[in-house]
């Protein structure tokens, strides 16, 4: 009999939107190693490009061994030495003074019938369960620490004017914290890692009808779709993936 984690599907796009020049997020799409990534680059000009870029290509480099602590802790070390590269050395041969060359990462680990979600900044995992939606990861950003504090409504902090400021993100601040969710994988599960591009775009309604459809390529056409029916002010990534 084959296990869940032989029977994974997954599909993957990017796009640059309706506004920007440039497309400054990555994404990582390796369902032979049970590794997907969606890196958001921020610092303008070629900086957040090459941020995005060198987060996808190092998590692909990880060694594929070990149960899923071992794995995390691989992709933990992974960013947090990327955060020092990112943070002093590439910040300092940058040739316009004091740039800002960092980005957000969200990752996804599975491994038989367990997985893992690490993050930093505002990109999102969500699942699709049973014909609901839910918010994996929780956003590093001005607007969602104006929600902890209870002070402000969704719609007060949303409005605010630095509301997508991130709070954390690779690259940002020294030392480099991380979260990470572990939790238990079904039949039927669908994944989607996306950038802020694509989910801003969207309601929750819009989101559950694309991952409700049969295959992740269907899931990513409809995304997509929708987002660029609309303005598409902002880069636009996503990768879904389904256990079947």
């Amino acid at each position: 009999m084959s296990t869940l984690g032989e029977r994974l599907r997954s599909a993957a796009r990017t796009d640059t939107g309706k506004v920007r020049a440039r497309n400054e997020d990555a994404f990582l799409d390796l369902p032979e190693r049970r590794l997907w990534a969606v890196a958001d680059g921020m610092g303008g000009h070629q900086c957040g490009a090459l941020a995005s870029r060198l987060i996808v290509e190092r998590l692909a480099e990880l060694f594929d061994e070990g149960d899923l602590s071992a794995r995390v802790q691989g992709v933990r070390r992974c960013l947090h030495e990327l955060n020092r590269r990112l943070g002093q050395e590439l910040t300092v041969t940058a040739e316009q003074p004091d740039p800002v060359i960092g980005s957000t990462v969200v990752a996804l680990l599975l491994e038989g019938e367990r997985g893992a979600c690490v993050w930093a900044g505002d990109s999102r995992c969500y699942l699709w369960r049973r014909e609901r939606l839910y918010q994996l990861s929780r956003d590093h950003s001005l607007e969602q620490q104006l929600l902890d504090l209870g002070q402000h409504s969704p719609q007060q902090a949303a409005q605010h004017p630095a509301a997508q400021a991130l709070t954390r993100a690779i690259g940002a601040s020294e030392p480099l914290s991380l979260d990470i969710l572990e939790f238990d994988v079904f039949p039927g599960d669908v994944f989607l890692l996306c950038s802020d591009g694509l989910y801003r775009g969207l309601s929750t309604d819009a989101l559950g009808a694309a991952l409700g459809l049969p295959s992740p390529l269907a899931a990513i056409r409809r995304l997509f779709d929708d987002v660029l029916c609309g303005p598409a002010r902002d880069n636009l990534s996503a990768v879904v993936v389904r256990c079947e």
